[in-house]
């Protein structure tokens, strides 16, 4: 303090460190919460068969979409010299034309915003001096790994334009995948911003917990990425009973193409098989987790972290199993992706909880 009680200039201008890594996690986790927006709406594209509609990149510009009915006419007849509209869609008219366009125009236009929000934060930031050189280069990955997202979504586009009327599913997939390795990374960058330092390992816990828990999530993520192949075949529109499967447990036909290899990627029925299988054995993986981790030696966060886990869990297997059953309809279906980012939320928390 000054003489006369006044506040000293530094202190007035310079926040305390743990306030600082606080805004800027909040910062973060919105942006999380924009992409998690934004991989449910590229679901609703994808099952409302929107993701072709604009057969053009425009990454600096195309920030408004048609704005009279001469602009509407001509992306319209640009999209009719295309497959998707010469072989499925040939008696579309301008009104239907215009609802899926929307959709995906949204969707870019997202993309768009998010690239905003992360921008002009970080240069506040970076202007006020919160930015030490550790955090700067993990929100320099970011800024590359969402740049190169954009580039991967047109890329993937493009698979749809030429004589096939579908989008590739390896590259669907691998635009989810880059989607959830975004997401989970400024998540648990978040997470070290609000919880800094070695978690509170209760009585004796140490930590052993955490690669068990690590190995949950990355088989969240790959049963995540499977999905993202069911979806890229449409594979969720056949075999619509569960458990079994074609009248089977195990039905026959899995693996039939050569080299077997490809049955995992490109077969429908093996594809949905795999999808199944990796989703029951979550189930089982996270029960395993949560029924053996011992709850009295947990900190409190750690024990909300695996309860909410195994609660996500559940929910989402129900959720799964229901969108099969009925057929895939677009509400469930997009309820069920996001229900598949909210499991990786959580088993990315447990694991920064129970590690060392």
């Amino acid at each position: 303090m000054k003489p006369g009680g006044l506040v000293s200039p530094v202190n007035q201008t310079i926040p305390d460190v743990r306030y600082r890594h606080r805004a800027m996690a909040v910062w973060l986790l919105v942006l999380c919460a924009m992409v998690f927006a934004m991989v449910v709406l590229g679901g609703v594209t994808r099952l409302t068969h929107s993701g072709l509609s604009m057969v053009e990149w425009r990454p600096a510009t195309g920030w408004l979409p048609p704005l009279n009915e001469a602009e509407w006419e001509d992306v319209f007849a640009k999209y009719r010299q295309f497959p998707e509209y010469m072989k499925i869609n040939a008696t579309m008219s301008l009104p239907e034309f215009k609802a899926i366009y929307r959709l995906e125009f949204l969707h870019r236009l997202w993309g768009r915003l998010i690239g905003v929000a992360f921008i002009v934060p970080f240069a506040f930031f970076a202007v006020k001096g919160w930015v030490d050189r550790r955090l700067a280069a993990k929100l320099a990955i970011m800024f590359v790994l969402g740049g190169l997202q954009g580039a991967l979504g047109w890329y993937m586009v493009k698979s749809g334009l030429a004589d096939r009327p579908d989008v590739s599913q390896y590259r669907l997939t691998a635009h989810l995948g880059a989607a959830l390795v975004i997401y989970g990374y400024m998540l648990w960058v978040a997470l070290g911003l609000l919880f800094p330092g070695p978690p509170p390992q209760g009585e004796g816990l140490s930590g052993r917990l955490a690669l068990p828990a690590a190995g949950v999530a990355v088989l969240i993520f790959v049963t995540a990425l499977s999905g993202g192949f069911v979806a890229g075949l449409d594979a969720g529109l056949i075999y619509n009973t569960f458990p079994l499967m074609d009248g089977q447990l195990v039905p026959d036909g899995l693996f039939s193409m050569e080299p077997p290899y490809l049955n995992v990627f490109e077969d429908i029925m093996t594809v949905q098989f795999d999808h199944r299988v990796l989703a029951v054995a979550v189930v089982a993986a996270v029960a395993a987790l949560w029924l053996g981790a011992p709850k009295a030696s947990l900190a409190p966060r750690a024990r909300l972290a695996l309860d909410l886990l195994a609660l996500a869990t559940a929910v989402q297997a129900a959720l799964g199993v229901s969108t099969l059953l009925l057929v895939v309809p677009v509400f469930l279906a997009a309820t069920h992706q996001a229900g598949a980012v909210v499991v990786f939320s959580a088993a990315l928390w447990t694991v920064h909880e129970l590690r060392a």
